[in-house]
């Protein structure tokens, strides 16, 4: 979706800076315990993993939500998603998968050791109100014209009043909330009214390059490196005025626009509505949408630190993002504070298998055309 792949482009800087510098680090999950993996999707004849998933209501949910949204897209992967479902009803044992029809392909991992890169999105909840009043000072802007070949104001010059008054769409009472959501690049919005949660969707942007806030903030010793997360830079702008907020925040002349709608499920690029931590965005030209994903995901303390345990969930590929590429998946975390504090939080890897209902060993994994990408990757057993 439109909105999704903005809120990619927006972040990307911002997920690469989190990530380890040892050769072999730990303290995010990381496992060697497959040794080197050799090819992108190797078929294994069972995965490495113990435990069952905890999400199966959620998973069959998700299933349901592709059935009634995009019947193709069903279509092409019901045979997968009926032998996943019997293997839940039936115990979900990983040494069974087999016996239900499915194969599993190991995914090699960022370092070819199995070590696939988890980070996290959600759907923010902002308050605010139609006009400026009170604590409600800072607008919310639908996208104007853009001349063809031009940008439109900076993110300075908006805050600067660059941008003519009838292109607002609402005033929030807090400058860094606007912010998240045009990092997410969607959100719902409560006007106080009673009235259900009108959803924002992406608009479009101005034209200008993205900077990395939380780059900046590491770059001015604000924050440490090791301690960076949307949570980081939400506790740095509530500890400095807001003078000093959006100096850090012009530094990024990005800027995104948004659309009022009737309150609306979220939908990924598939537009498909998304069951929280059972749905993920991933790169097509390796997962194609509609994949089925068995992972295995760390768990995190309330800090936000690998607590150095794990668990099973099946979730399906039914989003897009310009920073999510190869071994790399974002999980939806769902609407709102909670879902927002593990968001920030995740840039963590844990061991990811592919399900598809068995083919024959040596066919072709996906053979559907997914965005200009052949999307067929000969895999023979290991």
């Amino acid at each position: 979706m439109k909105g999704h792949w903005a809120k990619y482009a927006l972040t990307g800087a911002f997920i690469a800076l989190l990530a380890g510098c040892s050769s072999k680090p730990t303290d995010r999950g990381q496992q060697y315990i497959d040794g080197k993996l050799e090819q992108p999707l190797g078929l294994v004849n069972q995965p490495n993993a113990k435990g069952r998933p905890v999400n199966g209501k959620d998973f069959s949910d998700q299933v349901v939500q592709i059935q009634t949204a995009s019947s193709g897209l069903f279509g092409r992967n019901n045979g997968t998603y009926s032998a996943v479902q019997n293997w839940l009803l039936s115990g979900a044992d990983t040494r069974q998968l087999n016996q239900f029809g499915l194969n599993a392909y190991q995914m090699e991992g960022t370092d070819n050791y199995g070590n696939v890169q988890f980070t996290g999105y959600y759907t923010p909840v902002v308050e605010a109100r139609y006009t400026r009043q009170g604590e409600f000072q800072y607008p919310i802007y639908r996208m104007p014209p853009r001349p063809r070949g031009q940008k439109l104001p900076s993110r300075a010059s908006i805050y600067n009043g660059g941008l003519d008054d009838r292109y607002i769409i609402a005033y929030s009472n807090s400058l860094i909330d606007n912010f998240m959501m045009d990092v997410q690049g969607s959100g719902y919005v409560d006007f106080g009214d009673g009235r259900p949660l009108r959803f924002f969707g992406y608009g479009g942007k101005n034209g200008w390059a993205y900077h990395s806030i939380g780059k900046e903030l590491i770059d001015r010793g604000e924050v440490k490196r090791e301690d960076m997360s949307m949570q980081a830079i939400r506790q740095w702008a509530q500890e400095h005025s807001p003078q000093e907020v959006r100096s850090v925040l012009e530094t990024n002349q990005s800027f995104v626009f948004f659309k009022p709608e009737e309150y609306v499920p979220v939908r990924g690029a598939s537009a498909v509505p998304l069951i929280a931590k059972a749905s993920v965005a991933s790169d097509r030209s390796l997962i194609p949408a509609g994949t089925v994903l068995l992972a295995e995901v760390p768990q995190l303390n309330e800090k936000g630190k690998f607590n150095g345990k794990y668990e099973m969930r099946l979730m399906v590929a039914l989003d897009v993002g310009g920073a999510i590429k190869g071994q790399h998946f974002d999980i939806y975390q769902g609407v709102g504070p909670d879902a927002a504090h593990l968001a920030g939080f995740y840039n963590h890897y844990g061991r990811v298998w592919v399900l598809k209902a068995a083919p024959g060993t040596g066919q072709p994994l996906f053979s559907n055309p997914q965005n200009g990408n052949n999307g067929s990757l000969l895999l023979g057993s290991n």
